[in-house]
């Protein structure tokens, strides 16, 4: 039996994920898709009864707003929302904003897919010549991080999210399951892939297939020593989800009319 029970999910789709461009740390709400997808994760798990005693959000607003939603479904909006910049998207450096399809047909399918999906690889840095430049560095949410804005990431591989993600998740999160609450996390599809990586100790070779469709939930059960008792579950229609799961996959492969 779990010791320790705990619900993580990518947020809702935003308008660049349904533009199919990398959106990162560009600060996107959720498109009407991703608001339905919140909508019905929160109507999932008030029907298998879920109670959520705290929830953890990245500071972007697609994360915290698929949160607010599902809160709002659940008749929980009270439960108290902490927010962190660990929890953000992986900082895509300079391909923030350009199209995978584009960048498949430039670069080819398979670079995409490392630049994507693997552990280790980071893309280019962005620059200050960059259109959303101005926008990431001046935003006021970062000048209440626990770095200075200097010292954020100017580009990221996955091991440099966990690297990031780890602190607070061992100095915040932790504490909080080891008391007995149950923790939701609203976070990013590499952010999210990050942590599975942890708990569940996936190798680096195999986290590049690990890819996770916005706005369904998965419920993560752990031991004493917060070992996981199983592979995580995705909670929901599981046909559904597998078409979600490929529809993600397929983001980053040419489109058939331009082969």
């Amino acid at each position: 039996m779990a010791k320790y029970r705990l619900v993580l999910l990518r947020h809702g789709e935003g308008a660049w994920n349904k533009e199919n461009r990398f959106c990162s740390w560009v600060d996107q709400k959720l498109s009407s898709d991703g608001i339905r997808e919140a909508q019905n994760c929160g109507k999932h798990l008030k029907a298998l009864g879920f109670e959520f005693d705290l929830v953890f959000t990245s500071v972007l607003s697609r994360s915290i707003q698929t949160a607010w939603l599902i809160l709002e479904e659940m008749g929980q909006e009270w439960v108290p929302v902490q927010s962190s910049w660990r929890l953000n998207e992986r900082h895509y450096g300079a391909l923030i904003g350009l199209n995978r399809a584009e960048m498949a047909l430039n670069h080819g399918e398979e670079q995409v897919k490392i630049w994507r999906r693997s552990y280790d690889v980071t893309p280019p840095p962005i620059t200050e010549s960059h259109p959303y430049y101005e926008e990431i560095y001046n935003d006021r949410r970062y000048k209440c991080s626990d770095v200075s804005q200097d010292n954020l990431p100017k580009a990221e591989s996955l091991k440099d999210v966990l690297d990031r993600l780890l602190p607070y998740w061992n100095d915040k999160i932790v504490p909080e399951l080891k008391s007995g609450k149950m923790i939701l996390i609203s976070a990013h599809g590499n952010s999210s892939r990050a942590l599975l990586k942890h708990v569940e100790g996936i190798s680096d070779e195999d986290i590049i297939n690990v890819t996770l469709p916005t706005g369904v939930p998965i419920l993560l059960e752990l031991d004493e020593n917060l070992h996981p008792l199983g592979p995580h579950q995705f909670l929901g229609d599981q046909e559904a989800i597998q078409a979600a799961i490929k529809k993600v996959e397929d983001q980053g492969k040419v489109k058939s009319a331009e082969k």
